[in-house]
């Protein structure tokens, strides 16, 4: 959600400055924009839509200038035009900035009575004029910036350049990610490390309250007391090659075949019999829980609803899933026995960082999974379990999703193996069943074109169902998800024995339901549910094993015949042809299935 970036160094700022905002595409963006200083003089370009209108407006009116900030920009105040994208300017200081100014209003207010211009509907455009006030009134940059950080309330990543000086980019961070990356006397400044891939490797991480001066000299950095302070440098290993799509049209795509590898490094971690040890959770107090929360949002959140099931079958733990983004405010109770498990690929959901920090508050046992180990929540929760997806740059998640199931998975094992709810032999078992999930992933690729003749009948309809009893109902509400993200079709999951208790009265020849049934102990009651829908005449899409095909017969409309699995790990194979049938219907209306409208791959505003 809204990417930075800055540069200063020997070169022409402006074409750095764009192919690092292609990098941020997948984070969501409405309208893009860079600001350079040129012989003194600050030069602002912005577009609203995509990022190839600023570059086609940069060839028209090209700028100079060695030093530059830019942005992509998810609209949060104020329509996403031209004249609210970033950067936002007063006379003297140009600004970009992630995140909200939650008491802008009041700033606003007091600005204008002392006579400062607003131009733009933005929350942001306080920022160059409070930090113009403070310049005006003789202060230094540095002072500027730090009187005007201290009166903004909310959370935010700010990127400050002023006019006449060509060697100073100022920082400051208070909740929103930052980094400022190293390479001799060429500085760089992003909110996201994957921008500087290809750049450099030499990384600083400023900490929540960080101030920080940037010029080609070094860096000084400010602790949110504004007292100088030392952050170490780390070394990232994103390279450029990282960023291409490797043969395939989308990034999706590309990620979704490679989920048999990813799941492979996963698996392998949580199988090895020290790998707690090795992620130092050793010491988190497992014969002390009685009860663990899940937390998560939008796909994470149904990796908890999967796991929970998971704690409660093999560990005996109760299990809770809670939506992320409504946890504190219903200010829940917080046992000392319960660990409370955070699940976000970017380490840096705003929501899911707010819920971690209620639990540390309320001196709770806390664990996070997340993709990103130098993330914001990693550093702030107790304990941290690393997904090993890699890179994933479409905004949908794919192979992130499947590797969090397959170390919430690991980590139920573990549990279970700890209270002696599991025998060896159960654990053994398990593992082995682990071990077979990316060659069934591999079959299930061989499906797309099968799953695409799906795809092609589901865009012609406005609506669809997903169901699936036990297991296989998170599972439909994640399909339902990827299908709503990627193809704009009002889709729905939900449990099958729930739509004889309303829902049932929507089923019509226009509206398919996607029926997940793994021929398991709820086969039977799923096939019912699932003649209901047919006794209605609404069509039906099967996904089932070869015997549950068999059961059936020809009696739907499309069946799709998967690997026979264990049922406990059946939500991970039966996820990935949900996602390429979102995948294919995106494609087949045309749409850009790595960036959805209005959708955001890190979401950073509560």
């Amino acid at each position: 959600m809204c990417g930075i970036i800055g540069y200063l160094g020997k070169n022409e700022a402006s074409p750095i400055l764009l192919e690092s905002l292609r990098r941020l595409e997948y984070r969501g963006y409405d309208s893009a924009g860079i600001t350079t200083i040129h012989n003194g003089k600050l030069f602002v370009k912005k577009a609203a839509g995509r990022l190839v209108n600023l570059a086609d407006l940069l060839v028209k009116e090209p700028i100079r200038g060695k030093i530059g900030i830019g942005h992509t920009r998810w609209a949060t105040h104020g329509k996403a035009t031209t004249i609210n994208a970033h950067p936002q300017s007063s006379n003297n200081v140009s600004v970009v900035h992630n995140g909200i100014i939650e008491n802008y209003k009041e700033i606003k207010k007091h600005l204008i009575e002392e006579g400062y211009v607003f131009r733009s509907e933005t929350d942001t455009e306080v920022i160059p004029l409070l930090c113009q006030k403070f310049l005006d009134q003789g202060f230094s940059y540095t002072d500027s910036v730090h009187q005007t950080v201290d009166l903004l309330k909310g959370q935010y990543a700010i990127c400050f350049l002023f006019e006449n000086n060509d060697d100073l980019i100022f920082l400051a961070r208070s909740g929103s990610p930052l980094v400022i990356g190293h390479s001799g006397s060429t500085m760089y400044v992003a909110s996201d490390a994957l921008a500087l891939a290809g750049l450099t490797k030499e990384i600083t991480y400023l900490e929540d309250g960080d101030t920080a001066a940037v010029s080609r000299e070094g860096t000084t950095i400010f602790d949110k007391s504004h007292k100088e302070v030392h952050r170490s440098k780390t070394f990232v290993s994103i390279n450029a090659i990282d960023l291409q799509k490797g043969g395939f049209k989308h990034y999706m795509l590309k990620e979704i075949h490679e989920q048999p590898k990813a799941l492979t490094k996963s698996i392998q971690t949580v199988i090895s019999e020290n790998w707690l040890d090795e992620a130092s959770v050793s010491n988190l107090p497992f014969d002390e829980i009685e009860g663990v929360n899940l937390l998560g949002c939008g796909t994470a959140e149904y990796a908890c609803m999967i796991a929970s099931y998971w704690f409660e079958n093999l560990a005996k733990l109760p299990g809770r899933t809670e939506i992320a983004s409504e946890f504190k405010y219903r200010d829940p109770i917080i046992k000392p026995t319960d660990l409370s498990i955070f699940v976000s690929q970017s380490g840096e959901t705003a929501d899911t960082l707010s819920a971690l920090r209620y639990v540390i508050k309320n001196n709770g046992h806390n664990l996070s999974i997340l993709n990103n180990l130098a993330s914001t929540m990693a550093k702030e929760g107790a304990y941290s379990l690393p997904i090993h997806a890699d890179l994933e740059i479409s905004v949908a998640s794919t192979k992130a999703f499947t590797c969090q199931l397959v170390v919430l998975a690991g980590l139920a094992l573990e549990f279970g193996k700890i209270r002696k709810t599991l025998s060896r032999e159960e654990y053994e078992q398990y593992r082995a069943a682990l071990l077979n999930l990316p060659g069934y992933i591999n079959i299930i690729l061989d499906l797309s074109e099968d799953i695409r003749k799906i795809a092609q009948f589901l865009t012609e309809c406005p609506n669809a169902l997903f169901i699936g009893r036990g297991l296989m109902f998170p599972t439909a509400l994640e399909g339902a998800l990827k299908l709503k993200e990627i193809s704009y079709i009002h889709a729905e999951g939900m449990a099958a024995g729930e739509l004889k208790h309303g829902p049932i009265s929507l089923i019509e020849r226009t509206f398919p339901t996607i029926v997940l049934a793994p021929s398991d102990y709820l086969f039977d009651k799923t096939k019912s549910n699932m003649e209901e829908i047919q006794s209605r005449n609404g069509p039906i899409i099967l996904l089932s094993d070869a015997e549950g095909i068999d059961d059936v017969g020809e009696d739907v409309d499309f069946s799709l015949t998967l690997p026979k699995v264990h049922p406990l790990f059946a939500p991970i194979i039966y996820t990935i042809p949900l996602q390429l049938l979102a995948y294919h219907s995106g494609v087949i209306k045309g749409l850009d299935v790595d960036n959805p409208r209005h959708l955001a791959k890190s979401v950073t505003v509560e």
